[in-house]
């Protein structure tokens, strides 16, 4: 079985930093990137940043500058390392693996169970 599981969350004073860590575990097959991803109260989840298998790396234009993502392939974890945080960064932030399954055609999502970052001005 697959599982994701988030850590690393926690309060923080504006300026500050936090680094995150998602530990996956149980086989994935056809894995197309690790991704972080975030939800506000009442707001959409959105994309933080992603990872594909090559070290490309896409980051949301909010968090560009400030945020790091990063895999350790060997310890099968992603990172997400947060610097300059600001209030507005305040979320739950998600673990997500993407896979494809060549037999059906379709996108499948892994996801952990969410860490909370609070980040106080």
């Amino acid at each position: 079985q697959v599982r994701l599981v988030e850590s690393g969350g926690g309060l923080v004073q504006a300026g500050g930093s936090l680094r995150l860590s998602c530990v996956t575990s149980g086989f994935i097959s056809n894995l197309n990137d690790m991704g972080w991803y975030r939800q506000a109260p009442g707001k959409q989840r959105e994309l933080v940043a992603n990872i594909f298998s090559g070290g490309s790396t896409t980051y949301a234009d909010s968090v560009k500058g400030r945020f790091t993502i990063s895999r350790d392939n060997a310890k099968k974890t992603t990172y997400l390392q947060m610097n300059s945080l600001k209030p507005e960064d305040t979320a739950v932030y998600y673990c997500n693996a993407r896979t494809w399954n060549v037999n059906v055609r379709i996108w499948n999502d892994y996801w952990g169970q969410g860490t909370q970052v609070t980040v106080s001005s």
